[in-house]
């Protein structure tokens, strides 16, 4: 008996393993570092060359971008020739008709891309909102190509070939579903806990966008709730919204605590409601190192330095805007913090705080982390006039 189990052990400890055979895809190859900057809300500016001109462009990297576009002052002092197509593109305030410039090339540090169709918008707002000049926005169009890594520490986004990636150790990988756009799954919470999509936008300067239609019919914020009337800009102008802040938000594994979210009234659809709920804008996603693997389907999130940076909790009811190289008061709210203090419509800002840098990037900065009384200097009919604007914190 001993010796038929001895037989039997050997039997089977000898019987051979044959491994499964798979093909797999190449690994994926670095193309290029190339470093950005950014603007106010995170948002994330690019240099590049279009063809054989030399004239650096300025590039909004934008995931909630379906294509590919360039600004229609851009085109003209380019003289690129356009074609009206029948194509229509659609955002947060109007849908329109596009142009398009056919047959181009990108050239950003170290990367050639061919074979881009450019649609044509008028960003001549957006460079008047940030004070630097937006000539166009990288969306699907170049996205959809690589693979493609931000690290807001170093501030350089890293371009990879498709392929078998190794994916920076710790943080989590998401699938998103994706049509041109990823739309990702997060938790909201406030008077309840809602799972929904959301649009991944990395070219909103903001931290969460909600339809009003979402808003009403989920009925997911406190009856309490407090909301501030604002505005934002976006494709066909200004629109107005609210703002508040929400008890948490969850992408992923990592929860954030009263979170800053607008409220809009989404008149084309934009948000694709019941489907989607809104947006996360890059004013949160900037938190994190992100891996874009449009060929697969993924995205790769990582907490960077950023991770528990203060959010913007400031009101202050102004728009301000740079205008022939002058900062100037556009827009005033009604009975907001900014009204009260007495601006007034075409006030030139001259100083913030002792800042007289004439710089809105620094001026905004000052503005969103300043709360309480704070000093302003304006130019009125061409005489100095000191206003002191008591800043709202929107948390109480």
């Amino acid at each position: 008996m001993k010796l038929l189990l001895a037989i039997l052990l050997l039997t089977f400890g000898c019987t051979p393993l044959i491994a499964q055979e798979e093909f797999v895809p190449p690994d994926a190859k670095l193309i290029s570092r190339i470093p950005f900057f950014q603007l106010s809300g995170g948002i994330i500016i690019l240099k590049a060359q279009l063809n054989q001109f030399t004239d650096s462009l300025n590039f909004v990297l934008d995931t909630g971008s379906g294509g590919i576009s360039l600004d229609s002052s851009a085109v003209e002092r380019l003289k690129l020739p356009t074609a009206l197509s029948e194509k229509t593109i659609r955002g947060i305030a109007g849908v329109k008709r596009v142009s398009f410039a056919y047959n181009h090339t990108l050239t950003l540090p170290g990367l050639e891309v061919k074979n881009l169709d450019f649609h044509i918008n008028n960003y001549e707002l957006l460079t008047s909102v940030y004070g630097v000049r937006i000539d166009g926005i990288i969306g699907y169009s170049f996205l959809r190509r690589y693979i493609v890594h931000l690290d807001f520490d170093k501030r350089q986004m890293e371009v990879y070939t498709p392929g078998r990636f190794k994916y920076p150790r710790g943080g989590q990988l998401l699938k998103p579903n994706f049509s041109t756009l990823p739309l990702l799954q997060a938790n909201v919470e406030d008077s309840k806990t809602f799972l929904n999509r959301f649009i991944f936008d990395t070219g909103a300067g903001l931290c969460f966008l909600l339809s009003r239609d979402y808003v009403t019919d989920s009925a997911v914020f406190k009856s309490k709730r407090k909301f501030y009337p604002t505005q934002a800009e976006g494709l066909g102008g200004k629109k107005q919204m609210e703002i508040a802040v929400m008890k948490s938000i969850k992408i992923g594994n990592y929860k954030f605590k009263k979170v800053p979210v607008h409220v809009f009234e989404d008149d084309y659809n934009v948000t694709n409601y019941p489907s989607l709920g809104g947006l996360i804008g890059n004013d949160l996603l900037r938190r994190f190192n992100i891996t874009l693997n449009y060929p697969e389907q993924s995205i790769h999130i990582k907490p960077n330095n950023h991770f528990d940076d203060s959010f913007d909790y400031s009101y202050t009811g102004l728009g301000i805007y740079l205008i022939d190289g002058q900062i100037k008061v556009v827009d005033i709210i009604e009975g907001s913090p900014g009204d009260k203090a007495g601006f007034k419509t075409d006030d030139i800002i001259f100083s913030i705080e002792n800042n007289a840098s004439n710089n809105i990037q620094a001026y905004k900065n000052l503005f969103q982390n300043s709360l309480g009384k704070i000093k302003v200097v304006v130019m009125r009919n061409n005489l100095p006039l000191m206003l002191v604007m008591n800043v709202k914190d929107i948390r109480r």
